[in-house]
């Protein structure tokens, strides 16, 4: 999982990318493609 100050743009870089908001945390998850999971931090 990689931790950016800004997810704007990894959230641009696959289609299967949703923003998700768990425990005041924003998160992308993605089923398709695991390796575009991130944390914004």
């Amino acid at each position: 999982m990689k931790i950016k100050n800004s997810l704007k743009t990894l959230k641009a870089r696959h289609r299967a990318n949703r923003l998700v908001r768990r425990k005041g945390r924003i998160y992308i998850i993605n089923k398709v493609a695991p390796r575009y999971k991130a944390r914004q931090g």
